[in-house]
């Protein structure tokens, strides 16, 4: 693992201002990051030198790392950066973004075309549904940079004993299972999966499925991964594609056969007066968007969900890693 002086300065910086905000200094509505980082492969020629921008995500691990490294490459090319991640929903990082509360984040297609512009179908073509979202949002003052290959989308999964007791391996022959025995699909799944049209409301009319209201356990997402693998709650369990407790609890992710699910790669999305204000942040993120895939999200969320080491540290030896920065 790298210990850098950047992670260190970083460690004794979270200890100073944990000290603060239990003093009552008021610092809850963000806090500087303060990594020791200069340009490797990104931030040549510090071309954000004396930018001020506030970076802000949503409240889960993989948002949590994604805002993280936003942050680093910014200050890599000279910025200084107002921390603002964690933002509890979509909705409340989303207008940070959309009001100039915030500069930029990590957004998912699917969620914008979905939840956000109000649309009820998907559209199937990746690169076309991140088009469609881009020219929809420059209305809402919006400016979205070409996408990741990550896509975090959602999807049920089981664990082995389920999978080998029905040799169930896509969501229609769960919908089969559904009708041929009740008793048999009981989910475990958040909240708000449980009420978005992209989630299972949605999913339960596409795939003609009709699960009893008994069957259904609300919870937080974590304890999904953990009910799901023991088969304590639930047979089924709604999980995201990228989460690294996936491999770590050796759950299967049954195939969405009939597409139903939206594309929800990463995007930067950046307010459009503050790129318009600093029109080198493109090619400040354009190298990370294209490196982060599936397989890497997986990697950086296990290490925080699975491993429980911080966002920020896990993000920033990736950083340092990968040669995009350096201490």
């Amino acid at each position: 693992m790298i210990r850098s002086r950047a992670v260190r300065a970083r460690a004794g910086l979270a200890l100073l201002l944990s000290g603060a905000l239990l003093a009552g200094c008021g610092l809850t509505s963000g806090s500087p990051m303060v990594d020791d980082v200069q340009p490797g492969t990104v931030g040549k020629g510090r071309p954000l030198e004396g930018a001020k921008l506030t970076v802000t995500s949503k409240e889960f691990t993989e948002q949590l790392v994604l805002g993280a490294i936003m942050g680093i490459a910014f200050q890599a090319a000279g910025a200084s950066v107002l921390d603002r991640t964690g933002i509890q929903g979509s909705i409340g990082a989303r207008e940070a973004v959309k009001s100039g509360d915030a500069d930029a984040m990590y957004e998912y297609t699917g969620t914008s075309w979905i939840t956000y512009l109000g649309n009820t179908e998907p559209i199937i073509n990746p690169r076309e549904q991140w088009e469609a979202v881009r020219k929809a949002d420059k209305a809402n003052g919006i400016t979205w940079l070409p996408p990741a290959r990550l896509n975090n989308t959602y999807a049920l999964a089981v664990n082995p004993a389920t999978e080998k007791k029905y040799g169930i391996k896509n969501l229609s022959q769960v919908a089969e299972l559904s009708k041929r025995d009740p008793g048999a699909v009981t989910l475990c799944v958040e909240s708000e999966f449980a009420s978005r049209q992209d989630g299972l409301p949605g999913m339960q009319k596409k795939y003609g499925m009709n699960i009893p209201a008994r069957n259904i356990q609300k919870m937080d997402g974590g304890i999904v991964y953990t009910e799901l693998s023991s088969g304590r709650s639930c047979a089924f369990g709604e999980v995201f594609t990228t989460d690294g407790r996936i491999k770590a609890l050796n759950l299967t992710v049954l195939d969405d056969d009939r597409n139903f699910f939206p594309n929800y790669n990463v995007a930067p999305e950046i307010n459009t007066e503050a790129l318009e204000k600093y029109p080198a942040i493109p090619e400040v993120l354009a190298p990370i968007t294209a490196k982060l895939d599936n397989a890497i999200a997986q990697e950086l969320n296990s290490k925080v969900a699975v491993q429980g080491q911080d966002p920020h540290t896990v993000a920033l030896e990736w950083m340092l890693a990968e040669g995009f920065v350096k201490d």
